[in-house]
């Protein structure tokens, strides 16, 4: 008779790249399929399956996570355009020209608004874990941003009925032609930005010089990936006045430069300040609330952190820039915004200005927010949402759908808890300089991408966080919030697997939490005693100073450590579960 577990349901796994692959398998060897009687329905999204599969990978995981309900995604690449050049090289069968865009984007995004989803992210509860302070007060980094461009000086609205919008372009022909069309209801909130090239190109020239003049390291931030038409184009711009005016000056007066995408740069840069630095952040919108932020904490500094912070992200609307259309302009013209028919807002835009059109669901946001508040009350955390509400008719449809959900809740005699609601600078602010109190900080995508990677660095790691997605219709996705660890991966290939380095806490954590949501939605008393005991190993392990190198002073008993490589901290987290 097997002593293994029996699971009814199946648990979807979506298996990703890398060194986090590396880790993941191992983890179902080692906790899932050698103790479990359980069907795992897998679903390759590795980056090359992807592109083979010409994106049906994604759909598949989509489907398969609506079917079953409950799954557990690893990390996969997100391909730049040499890594895609370098697959497209070993599929000659495959033309490149014909990919659809699920083949070579992050599937995250995707898989998000496919299943209606929302993503929590808040630290696993090690004991021991200690803060270790960055250095902060007296910091001579100094951010820099465009002050014209972009949300700043967009038109946003409430569609004031149900139909199309419809983004128009007129150019030199003089007829008008369909750029894109999306469906908006009434009360949906959507917005046009535009950023002046000329403009663009000004401020990198005044950004590099300034560096070189004031003899400052340089560090530039945009979010080129997933808004490829609109921070791709301002980043191209950038980096050729850089590589054409600036490279030369600045490698002779031995200053560095470093691009990155400005969710991991504002988390390395808040958790390890350089000496002396110039911070590039063109978007305006961002820009602001990382130079307020930035400013505080050259003054105040960063306080001990006496609390696991809970972030909320929305991203089932498939809202602001993740779900934008974004595309330079072709020649100089005008642009214009119809809806339902209606002529609702005219600008012009010149060759090479970025373009972006984004809307939300009035719908979908109502559901975050109700699950915002549902999962405050459950776990008795403050709620502090950003909004932008002064000059952001786009920002104010989220305030009404506060209201709204705080009465239907009250009507059910279910209170909510209590909540505030600032600007998103002084939402960020909060979160890093004053977070003792239990609490929950909602955010819209972008923002909620960069606050949570600032929230997880100051952590200590990002495999000490958790990451949960969670629809309205109940489908629960857990994962990692980390990458693939690319650099840890090179490693693994150049000693043919004897250097095996990864801290596979969060993915851990991940499995159980699906485990353990199995075992409730069957109850199945085994399974959840199985997945609590398998978090307590977990944290157990670290709590014993038994880490990966990527803890390694981080602990409240450094002198007591003991560094073990990948093998070695899954061989101490199984030895506790079996004890």
């Amino acid at each position: 008779m097997s002593s293994k577990i029996n699971v009814t349901a199946p648990l979807v796994i979506l298996h990703g790249d890398e060194m986090a692959q590396v880790a993941f398998e191992r983890i179902l060897d080692t906790f899932v399929t050698s103790r479990l009687d359980i069907e795992l329905v897998e679903i390759d999204l590795t980056a090359e399956n992807r592109l083979v599969t010409n994106g049906q990978a994604v759909i598949d995981a989509i489907e398969a996570l609506k079917r079953h309900g409950v799954g557990v995604k690893n990390a996969g690449m997100t391909v730049n355009r040499a890594q895609l050049g370098e697959l497209l090289a070993a599929h000659p069968e495959l033309d490149g020209t014909t990919l659809h865009p699920l083949a070579t984007k992050s599937p995250n995004g995707a898989i998000r608004k496919g299943i209606g989803g929302n993503i929590t992210r808040e630290d696993i509860q090690f004991r021991n874990l200690q803060f270790n302070k960055p250095e902060w007060i007296g910091r001579d980094i100094e951010v820099d941003t465009m002050a014209t461009g972009g949300s700043k000086d967009s038109y946003n609205e409430l569609s004031s009925a149900t139909g199309i919008v419809k983004l128009m372009f007129v150019g030199a022909s003089g007829d008008p032609v369909e750029l894109h069309r999306r469906e908006v209801k009434k009360g949906d909130p959507w917005l046009l930005a535009t950023n002046d090239i000329d403009a663009i190109k000004a401020w990198a020239h005044r950004f590099f010089q300034r560096a070189i003049d004031e003899k400052r390291d340089i560090y530039l931030g945009l979010k080129d990936t997933v808004i490829a038409g609109y921070d791709g184009v301002m980043r191209a711009a950038i980096e050729g006045i850089y590589d054409k005016h600036y490279r030369a000056q600045v490698e002779a007066s031995g200053l560095a430069y470093h691009y990155e995408l400005i969710d991991a740069q504002a988390a390395r840069i808040v958790a390890n300040p350089p000496q002396r630095a110039l911070w590039g952040v063109p978007d305006n919108t961002t820009g602001r609330k990382l130079y307020k932020l930035v400013e505080q904490l050259k003054v105040h500094g960063i306080p001990t952190r006496k609390a696991h912070v809970s972030l909320s992200r929305m991203s089932a609307g498939g809202g602001d820039q993740y779900g934008s259309y974004n595309a330079p302009a072709v020649e100089d013209g005008i642009l214009k915004v119809i809806v339902d028919g209606d002529e609702k807002h005219a600008r012009h835009v010149k060759q090479g200005d970025p373009i972006l059109l984004m809307s939300n669901d009035h719908e979908a946001i109502k559901d975050w927010v109700t699950q915002v508040f549902r999962d405050a009350s459950r776990k008795q955390k403050e709620v502090y949402f950003g909004l932008k509400r002064e000059y952001m008719d786009y920002d104010e449809v989220f305030s009404t759908v506060i209201t709204d959900v705080r009465r239907e809740l009250a009507q059910a005699d279910t209170p909510p808890p209590s909540f505030m609601i600032m600007r998103p600078s002084s939402q960020l602010i909060k979160m890093i300089t004053d977070p003792p109190r239990n609490a929950l900080y909602p955010a819209q995508n972008l923002d909620g991408d960069i606050f949570s990677d600032i929230s997880a660095a100051l952590g200590g790691s990002l495999a000490t966080a958790s990451s949960i997605i969670e629809s309205k219709s109940g489908t629960m996705l857990f994962e990692a919030p980390h990458g693939t660890a690319h650099d840890l991966y090179l490693t693994y290939l150049e000693s043919d697997g004897q250097e095996a380095h990864f801290n596979s806490s969060a993915l851990i954590f991940a499995v159980a939490n699906a485990l353990e949501t199995l075992g409730e939605r069957e109850d199945n008393a085994p399974l959840i005693d199985y997945a609590t005991r398998l978090k307590a190993a977990l944290i157990d392990t670290v709590a014993d100073g038994i880490i990966t190198g990527d803890l390694k002073g981080k602990t409240t008993d450094p002198a007591s450590e003991t560094v073990v490589d990948m093998q070695g901290f899954l061989d101490a987290v199984a030895s506790r579960l079996d004890a």
